[in-house]
Protein backbone atom coordinates (compact mmCIF):
# COMPACT_ATOMS: atom_id res chain seq x y z
CA UNK A 1 0.00 0.00 0.00
CA UNK A 2 1.36 3.22 -1.07
CA UNK A 3 2.15 5.79 2.57
CA UNK A 4 -0.02 8.62 2.51
CA UNK A 5 1.57 11.95 3.74
CA UNK A 6 -0.34 15.85 4.45
CA UNK A 7 1.33 17.90 3.55
CA UNK A 8 0.19 21.56 5.19
CA UNK A 9 1.31 25.24 4.69
CA UNK A 10 -0.53 28.42 3.48
CA UNK A 11 2.34 29.05 1.11
CA UNK A 12 1.80 26.72 -2.45
CA UNK A 13 5.35 27.43 -3.03
CA UNK A 14 6.77 25.81 0.43
CA UNK A 15 4.16 22.32 -0.43
CA UNK A 16 5.68 21.86 -4.14
CA UNK A 17 9.10 22.22 -2.24
CA UNK A 18 8.06 19.49 0.33
CA UNK A 19 6.67 17.70 -2.64
CA UNK A 20 9.49 17.89 -4.99
CA UNK A 21 11.58 16.51 -2.27
CA UNK A 22 9.71 13.78 -1.15
CA UNK A 23 9.11 12.44 -4.48
CA UNK A 24 11.23 10.07 -5.24
CA UNK A 25 10.45 7.92 -2.03
CA UNK A 26 7.07 6.84 -4.05
CA UNK A 27 4.92 8.24 -1.62
CA UNK A 28 0.90 9.92 -2.36
CA UNK A 29 0.39 13.65 -0.96
CA UNK A 30 -2.68 14.93 -0.03
CA UNK A 31 -2.04 19.27 0.47
CA UNK A 32 -4.33 21.35 2.45
CA UNK A 33 -3.34 25.25 2.53
CA UNK A 34 -4.89 26.06 5.98
CA UNK A 35 -5.67 24.66 9.49
CA UNK A 36 -9.04 24.76 9.21
CA UNK A 37 -8.62 22.85 5.38
CA UNK A 38 -6.54 19.67 7.34
CA UNK A 39 -8.86 19.57 9.21
CA UNK A 40 -11.65 19.05 6.97
CA UNK A 41 -9.70 16.19 5.11
CA UNK A 42 -9.08 14.33 8.72
CA UNK A 43 -13.11 14.69 8.69
CA UNK A 44 -13.15 11.81 5.94
CA UNK A 45 -9.63 10.43 5.70
CA UNK A 46 -7.57 9.33 8.20
CA UNK A 47 -5.16 6.65 6.98
CA UNK A 48 -2.27 8.85 6.54
CA UNK A 49 1.39 7.43 7.89
CA UNK A 50 2.37 11.39 8.64
CA UNK A 51 1.62 15.34 8.87
CA UNK A 52 3.96 17.85 7.38
CA UNK A 53 2.70 20.74 8.63
CA UNK A 54 3.90 24.61 9.21
CA UNK A 55 3.76 26.10 12.56
CA UNK A 56 2.98 29.37 11.55
CA UNK A 57 -0.32 29.97 9.63
CA UNK A 58 -3.21 32.25 9.67
CA UNK A 59 -6.29 31.49 11.83
CA UNK A 60 -5.38 27.93 13.42
CA UNK A 61 -1.18 27.90 13.89
CA UNK A 62 0.16 24.64 13.04
CA UNK A 63 0.00 23.99 17.17
CA UNK A 64 -3.35 24.96 17.66
CA UNK A 65 -4.43 22.26 14.86
CA UNK A 66 -2.54 19.53 15.84
CA UNK A 67 -4.42 20.05 19.29
CA UNK A 68 -7.29 19.81 17.56
CA UNK A 69 -6.22 16.31 15.33
CA UNK A 70 -5.28 14.68 18.20
CA UNK A 71 -8.71 15.62 20.00
CA UNK A 72 -10.42 13.13 17.71
CA UNK A 73 -9.33 9.07 18.91
CA UNK A 74 -8.95 7.55 15.54
CA UNK A 75 -6.14 10.48 14.61
CA UNK A 76 -4.11 10.14 17.48
CA UNK A 77 -1.97 7.33 15.59
CA UNK A 78 -0.70 10.07 12.99
CA UNK A 79 2.76 11.61 13.93
CA UNK A 80 3.16 15.04 13.29
CA UNK A 81 6.50 16.71 11.89
CA UNK A 82 6.18 20.96 12.32
CA UNK A 83 8.10 22.86 9.97
CA UNK A 84 9.10 26.31 10.74
CA UNK A 85 11.48 29.27 10.10
CA UNK A 86 12.34 30.13 13.53
CA UNK A 87 14.22 28.65 15.75
CA UNK A 88 12.24 28.29 18.74
CA UNK A 89 13.45 27.90 22.49
CA UNK A 90 12.68 25.52 24.73
CA UNK A 91 9.39 26.98 26.12
CA UNK A 92 7.83 27.12 22.22
CA UNK A 93 9.11 24.11 21.28
CA UNK A 94 8.12 22.21 24.94
CA UNK A 95 4.84 23.53 23.76
CA UNK A 96 5.27 22.19 20.50
CA UNK A 97 5.36 18.79 22.04
CA UNK A 98 2.81 18.73 24.24
CA UNK A 99 0.36 19.48 21.13
CA UNK A 100 1.41 16.21 19.49
CA UNK A 101 4.54 16.91 17.63
CA UNK A 102 7.58 14.02 16.97
CA UNK A 103 9.72 16.37 15.72
CA UNK A 104 10.78 20.06 14.23
CA UNK A 105 12.34 20.83 11.12
CA UNK A 106 13.64 24.23 10.34
CA UNK A 107 13.72 26.35 7.06
CA UNK A 108 15.39 26.48 5.10
CA UNK A 109 15.41 22.59 5.77
CA UNK A 110 17.90 20.39 3.99
CA UNK A 111 16.64 18.10 1.35
CA UNK A 112 18.39 14.74 3.34
CA UNK A 113 17.49 15.26 6.44
CA UNK A 114 14.06 15.97 5.27
CA UNK A 115 14.01 12.79 3.35
CA UNK A 116 15.51 10.77 6.12
CA UNK A 117 13.26 11.90 8.76
CA UNK A 118 10.19 10.98 7.02
CA UNK A 119 12.09 7.44 5.64
CA UNK A 120 12.01 7.15 9.27
CA UNK A 121 8.31 7.88 10.36
CA UNK A 122 7.45 5.89 7.22
CA UNK A 123 8.90 2.90 7.35
CA UNK A 124 7.77 2.85 11.19
CA UNK A 125 4.17 3.22 9.58
CA UNK A 126 4.89 0.31 7.37
CA UNK A 127 6.10 -1.61 10.35
CA UNK A 128 2.75 -0.73 12.30
CA UNK A 129 0.78 -1.48 9.62
CA UNK A 130 2.25 -4.58 8.91
CA UNK A 131 1.74 -5.67 12.33
CA UNK A 132 -1.61 -4.18 12.12
CA UNK A 133 -2.88 -6.64 9.67
CA UNK A 134 -1.33 -9.12 11.41
CA UNK A 135 -3.52 -8.88 14.61
CA UNK A 136 -6.34 -8.22 12.88
CA UNK A 137 -5.56 -11.98 11.09
CA UNK A 138 -5.04 -13.43 14.58
CA UNK A 139 -7.90 -11.93 15.58
CA UNK A 140 -10.09 -14.15 12.92
CA UNK A 141 -8.09 -16.67 13.44
CA UNK A 142 -8.91 -16.53 16.38
CA UNK A 143 -12.66 -16.07 15.94
CA UNK A 144 -12.85 -18.65 13.61
CA UNK A 145 -11.14 -21.01 16.71
CA UNK A 146 -13.52 -20.08 19.48
CA UNK A 147 -16.61 -21.05 16.54
CA UNK A 148 -15.30 -24.17 15.42
CA UNK A 149 -14.22 -24.88 19.47
CA UNK A 150 -17.92 -24.03 20.14
CA UNK A 151 -19.44 -26.49 17.19
CA UNK A 152 -16.96 -29.02 18.30
CA UNK A 153 -18.44 -29.29 21.79
CA UNK A 154 -21.60 -28.69 20.59
CA UNK A 155 -21.21 -31.63 18.24
CA UNK A 156 -19.29 -33.70 21.36
CA UNK A 157 -22.64 -32.72 23.11
CA UNK A 158 -24.56 -34.15 20.44
CA UNK A 159 -22.54 -37.18 20.08
CA UNK A 160 -22.73 -38.11 24.38
CA UNK A 161 -26.53 -37.44 24.24
CA UNK A 162 -26.63 -39.93 21.11
CA UNK A 163 -23.94 -42.54 23.02
CA UNK A 164 -25.95 -42.14 26.39
CA UNK A 165 -29.05 -43.23 23.73
CA UNK A 166 -27.76 -45.97 22.08
CA UNK A 167 -26.05 -47.09 25.64
CA UNK A 168 -29.67 -47.18 27.13
CA UNK A 169 -30.85 -48.71 23.52
CA UNK A 170 -28.55 -51.34 24.16
CA UNK A 171 -29.28 -51.47 28.06
CA UNK A 172 -33.07 -52.13 27.08
CA UNK A 173 -32.34 -55.15 24.05
CA UNK A 174 -30.15 -56.95 26.74
CA UNK A 175 -33.04 -56.68 29.07
CA UNK A 176 -35.13 -57.70 26.56
CA UNK A 177 -33.29 -60.72 25.13
CA UNK A 178 -32.61 -61.87 28.46
CA UNK A 179 -36.65 -61.53 29.07
CA UNK A 180 -37.26 -63.46 25.96
CA UNK A 181 -34.61 -66.21 26.88
CA UNK A 182 -36.09 -66.79 30.49
CA UNK A 183 -39.69 -66.56 28.51
CA UNK A 184 -38.77 -69.38 26.70
CA UNK A 185 -36.99 -71.25 29.08
CA UNK A 186 -39.82 -71.39 31.28
CA UNK A 187 -42.22 -71.43 28.24
CA UNK A 188 -40.44 -74.52 26.58
CA UNK A 189 -39.87 -76.25 30.30
CA UNK A 190 -43.95 -75.95 31.01
CA UNK A 191 -44.46 -77.29 27.52
CA UNK A 192 -42.62 -80.40 28.43
CA UNK A 193 -44.96 -81.94 31.05
CA UNK A 194 -47.92 -81.77 28.68
CA UNK A 195 -46.39 -83.17 26.23
CA UNK A 196 -45.44 -86.42 28.29
CA UNK A 197 -48.57 -86.87 28.99
CA UNK A 198 -50.01 -86.49 25.31
CA UNK A 199 -47.24 -89.05 24.47
CA UNK A 200 -48.22 -91.37 27.33
CA UNK A 201 -51.49 -91.51 27.07
CA UNK A 202 -51.49 -92.13 23.32
CA UNK A 203 -49.01 -95.01 23.69
CA UNK A 204 -51.40 -96.41 26.35
CA UNK A 205 -54.30 -95.97 23.84
CA UNK A 206 -52.64 -97.46 20.88
CA UNK A 207 -51.58 -100.33 22.84
CA UNK A 208 -54.76 -101.12 24.29
CA UNK A 209 -56.97 -100.24 21.10
CA UNK A 210 -54.77 -101.47 18.38
CA UNK A 211 -57.19 -103.82 17.14
CA UNK A 212 -60.10 -101.98 17.21
CA UNK A 213 -58.72 -99.06 15.70
CA UNK A 214 -56.89 -100.94 12.80
CA UNK A 215 -56.56 -98.82 9.82
CA UNK A 216 -57.35 -95.72 11.72
CA UNK A 217 -54.42 -96.72 13.92
CA UNK A 218 -52.33 -94.42 11.55
CA UNK A 219 -53.76 -91.51 13.11
CA UNK A 220 -52.73 -92.76 16.42
CA UNK A 221 -49.05 -92.83 15.25
CA UNK A 222 -48.96 -89.09 14.20
CA UNK A 223 -50.21 -87.96 17.04
CA UNK A 224 -47.38 -89.66 18.69
CA UNK A 225 -44.99 -88.85 15.96
CA UNK A 226 -46.15 -84.94 16.35
CA UNK A 227 -45.35 -84.70 19.79
CA UNK A 228 -42.19 -86.63 19.22
CA UNK A 229 -41.11 -83.78 16.74
CA UNK A 230 -42.26 -80.98 19.52
CA UNK A 231 -40.30 -82.41 22.12
CA UNK A 232 -37.25 -82.12 20.48
CA UNK A 233 -38.01 -78.74 19.19
CA UNK A 234 -38.36 -77.96 22.64
CA UNK A 235 -35.49 -79.04 24.08
CA UNK A 236 -33.24 -77.62 21.49
CA UNK A 237 -34.92 -74.18 22.51
CA UNK A 238 -33.99 -75.30 25.85
CA UNK A 239 -30.42 -75.62 24.95
CA UNK A 240 -30.34 -72.25 23.19
CA UNK A 241 -31.65 -70.72 26.28
CA UNK A 242 -29.50 -72.36 28.10
CA UNK A 243 -26.50 -71.73 26.36
CA UNK A 244 -26.85 -68.00 25.50
CA UNK A 245 -27.20 -67.02 29.32
CA UNK A 246 -23.94 -69.72 30.09
CA UNK A 247 -21.91 -67.64 32.34
CA UNK A 248 -19.30 -70.42 32.93
CA UNK A 249 -15.32 -69.38 33.21
CA UNK A 250 -13.37 -70.82 29.84
CA UNK A 251 -10.47 -72.79 30.81
CA UNK A 252 -7.32 -74.10 28.44
CA UNK A 253 -8.74 -77.09 26.69
CA UNK A 254 -6.91 -79.57 24.36
CA UNK A 255 -9.65 -80.01 21.60
CA UNK A 256 -8.10 -83.14 20.61
CA UNK A 257 -9.54 -84.61 23.59
CA UNK A 258 -13.11 -82.78 22.69
CA UNK A 259 -12.96 -84.58 19.75
CA UNK A 260 -12.24 -88.10 20.67
CA UNK A 261 -15.03 -88.11 23.64
CA UNK A 262 -17.38 -86.46 21.04
CA UNK A 263 -16.43 -89.93 18.86
CA UNK A 264 -16.88 -92.28 21.53
CA UNK A 265 -20.14 -90.93 22.25
CA UNK A 266 -21.16 -91.38 18.41
CA UNK A 267 -19.97 -94.55 17.71
CA UNK A 268 -23.25 -96.26 17.01
CA UNK A 269 -24.42 -93.62 14.73
CA UNK A 270 -21.22 -93.32 13.05
CA UNK A 271 -21.45 -97.19 12.71
CA UNK A 272 -24.84 -96.96 11.39
CA UNK A 273 -23.92 -94.51 8.86
CA UNK A 274 -21.19 -96.81 7.55
CA UNK A 275 -18.94 -93.34 7.52
CA UNK A 276 -15.30 -92.40 7.82
CA UNK A 277 -14.53 -89.60 10.36
CA UNK A 278 -10.82 -88.49 10.11
CA UNK A 279 -9.33 -85.40 13.03
CA UNK A 280 -6.39 -83.73 12.53
CA UNK A 281 -3.92 -82.15 14.70
CA UNK A 282 -6.53 -79.86 16.62
CA UNK A 283 -5.17 -76.67 18.95
CA UNK A 284 -5.05 -76.03 22.82
CA UNK A 285 -6.93 -72.90 23.30
CA UNK A 286 -9.58 -71.30 26.17
CA UNK A 287 -13.06 -72.63 25.47
CA UNK A 288 -15.87 -72.64 27.91
CA UNK A 289 -16.35 -76.65 28.13
CA UNK A 290 -20.29 -76.82 28.18
CA UNK A 291 -20.40 -74.74 24.80
CA UNK A 292 -17.84 -76.67 22.90
CA UNK A 293 -18.75 -79.77 22.90
CA UNK A 294 -22.32 -79.43 21.33
CA UNK A 295 -20.77 -76.95 18.98
CA UNK A 296 -18.90 -79.85 17.17
CA UNK A 297 -21.09 -82.46 18.07
CA UNK A 298 -23.66 -80.53 16.39
CA UNK A 299 -21.45 -80.28 13.21
CA UNK A 300 -20.62 -83.63 12.89
CA UNK A 301 -24.04 -84.85 13.12
CA UNK A 302 -25.28 -82.48 10.37
CA UNK A 303 -22.63 -84.22 8.47
CA UNK A 304 -24.03 -87.33 9.05
CA UNK A 305 -27.76 -86.79 8.42
CA UNK A 306 -27.34 -85.08 5.02
CA UNK A 307 -24.93 -87.50 4.12
CA UNK A 308 -25.30 -89.13 0.37
CA UNK A 309 -26.82 -92.72 -0.34
CA UNK A 310 -24.70 -93.72 -3.50
CA UNK A 311 -21.48 -92.83 -1.82
CA UNK A 312 -19.88 -93.62 1.53
CA UNK A 313 -19.61 -90.85 3.55
CA UNK A 314 -16.38 -89.30 3.98
CA UNK A 315 -16.19 -86.12 6.96
CA UNK A 316 -12.81 -84.31 7.13
CA UNK A 317 -11.92 -82.24 10.38
CA UNK A 318 -8.61 -80.58 10.03
CA UNK A 319 -7.18 -76.62 11.35
CA UNK A 320 -5.19 -73.98 10.33
CA UNK A 321 -3.52 -70.74 11.99
CA UNK A 322 -4.52 -67.45 10.77
CA UNK A 323 -4.03 -64.04 11.09
CA UNK A 324 -0.88 -61.72 12.43
CA UNK A 325 1.48 -62.87 15.07
CA UNK A 326 4.56 -59.90 14.84
CA UNK A 327 7.57 -61.50 16.58
CA UNK A 328 5.65 -63.73 18.16
CA UNK A 329 3.81 -61.42 20.91
CA UNK A 330 0.65 -60.46 19.67
CA UNK A 331 -2.15 -62.73 19.83
CA UNK A 332 -5.05 -59.86 19.47
CA UNK A 333 -5.81 -61.03 15.62
CA UNK A 334 -4.75 -64.52 15.66
CA UNK A 335 -7.61 -67.20 14.11
CA UNK A 336 -7.54 -70.72 14.70
CA UNK A 337 -9.56 -72.01 11.74
CA UNK A 338 -11.39 -75.53 12.29
CA UNK A 339 -12.83 -77.35 9.24
CA UNK A 340 -15.72 -79.82 8.72
CA UNK A 341 -15.78 -81.02 5.55
CA UNK A 342 -17.74 -83.55 4.43
CA UNK A 343 -18.73 -85.39 0.98
CA UNK A 344 -22.61 -84.95 1.47
CA UNK A 345 -25.89 -83.44 -0.28
CA UNK A 346 -24.64 -79.85 0.17
CA UNK A 347 -26.95 -76.97 -0.71
CA UNK A 348 -27.01 -74.00 -2.58
CA UNK A 349 -24.30 -71.18 -1.53
CA UNK A 350 -26.90 -68.52 -1.68
CA UNK A 351 -28.25 -69.91 1.57
CA UNK A 352 -25.54 -69.93 3.33
CA UNK A 353 -26.32 -67.19 5.34
CA UNK A 354 -29.66 -68.05 5.71
CA UNK A 355 -28.73 -71.18 7.55
CA UNK A 356 -27.39 -69.92 10.35
CA UNK A 357 -30.88 -68.20 11.72
CA UNK A 358 -33.31 -69.97 14.04
CA UNK A 359 -35.60 -72.25 12.34
CA UNK A 360 -34.21 -72.51 9.22
CA UNK A 361 -33.95 -75.70 7.39
CA UNK A 362 -33.37 -76.26 3.74
CA UNK A 363 -33.86 -79.75 3.41
CA UNK A 364 -37.61 -81.14 3.93
CA UNK A 365 -38.12 -84.16 1.71
CA UNK A 366 -41.05 -85.52 3.53
CA UNK A 367 -39.67 -86.28 6.83
CA UNK A 368 -36.08 -87.67 5.23
CA UNK A 369 -34.17 -85.22 7.52
CA UNK A 370 -34.92 -85.01 10.81
CA UNK A 371 -34.82 -81.86 12.80
CA UNK A 372 -35.68 -78.38 14.09
CA UNK A 373 -33.97 -75.42 12.69
CA UNK A 374 -31.92 -74.89 15.80
CA UNK A 375 -28.78 -76.70 15.79
CA UNK A 376 -26.62 -74.23 13.17
CA UNK A 377 -28.47 -71.39 15.13
CA UNK A 378 -26.83 -72.34 18.82
CA UNK A 379 -23.41 -73.23 16.56
CA UNK A 380 -23.49 -69.75 15.65
CA UNK A 381 -24.59 -68.33 19.00
CA UNK A 382 -21.69 -70.62 20.63
CA UNK A 383 -18.88 -69.11 18.32
CA UNK A 384 -19.74 -65.21 19.01
CA UNK A 385 -19.64 -66.18 22.75
CA UNK A 386 -15.95 -67.10 21.81
CA UNK A 387 -15.66 -64.12 20.14
CA UNK A 388 -15.30 -65.85 16.88
CA UNK A 389 -17.95 -66.79 13.90
CA UNK A 390 -18.49 -69.31 11.65
CA UNK A 391 -19.01 -69.99 7.92
CA UNK A 392 -20.29 -72.15 5.19
CA UNK A 393 -19.04 -73.37 1.57
CA UNK A 394 -21.08 -75.46 -0.19
CA UNK A 395 -22.16 -77.25 -3.85
CA UNK A 396 -25.30 -79.21 -4.76
CA UNK A 397 -24.39 -82.94 -4.33
CA UNK A 398 -21.12 -82.19 -3.92
CA UNK A 399 -20.86 -81.37 -0.01
CA UNK A 400 -20.10 -78.74 2.79
CA UNK A 401 -17.59 -77.57 4.78
CA UNK A 402 -18.21 -75.53 7.65
CA UNK A 403 -15.28 -73.17 9.31
CA UNK A 404 -15.61 -72.19 12.51
CA UNK A 405 -13.05 -69.60 13.68
CA UNK A 406 -11.62 -69.00 17.31
CA UNK A 407 -9.72 -66.81 18.54
CA UNK A 408 -5.77 -67.70 19.65
CA UNK A 409 -6.53 -65.01 22.60
CA UNK A 410 -9.61 -65.64 25.25
CA UNK A 411 -12.69 -63.32 25.94
CA UNK A 412 -12.30 -61.48 28.46
CA UNK A 413 -13.72 -63.46 30.85
CA UNK A 414 -12.25 -65.35 34.03
CA UNK A 415 -9.77 -67.85 32.95
CA UNK A 416 -8.75 -71.07 35.31
CA UNK A 417 -5.62 -72.64 34.20
CA UNK A 418 -6.30 -75.32 32.75
CA UNK A 419 -9.02 -77.83 31.97
CA UNK A 420 -8.20 -81.66 31.68
CA UNK A 421 -11.03 -84.12 30.03
CA UNK A 422 -11.07 -87.88 30.59
CA UNK A 423 -9.81 -89.79 27.36
CA UNK A 424 -12.29 -92.65 27.07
Amino acid sequence: MQPKILLVDDREDNLLSIETILEPGGYRFVKANSGRQALKVLLNEFDFAMILMDVKMPNLNGFETAALIYEREKLKHIPIIFITANNYGDESMFKGYQSGAIDFILKPFNPDVLRAKVGVLIDLYKKNRLLFEQEQKLIAINRNLEREIHERKTSEEKVRQLNHKLLENIANLESANKELERFAFMASHDLQEPLRKIRMFSDRLFTKYRDVFAEDAKMVTRIQQAAERMQALIIDILAFSKISNDKSAFVVTDLNVVMREILSEMEDEVTEAGATITIEQMPTLAVGPSLIRPLFQNLLSNALKYRRKDIQTVIRVHCEASGSNENGKDNVNRYYRIYIEDNGIGFDQKYAEEIFGMFRRLHHNGGEYAGTGVGLALCKKITELHNGYISARSTPGEGSTFIVSLPVQAPEKHLVPSYSLPVS
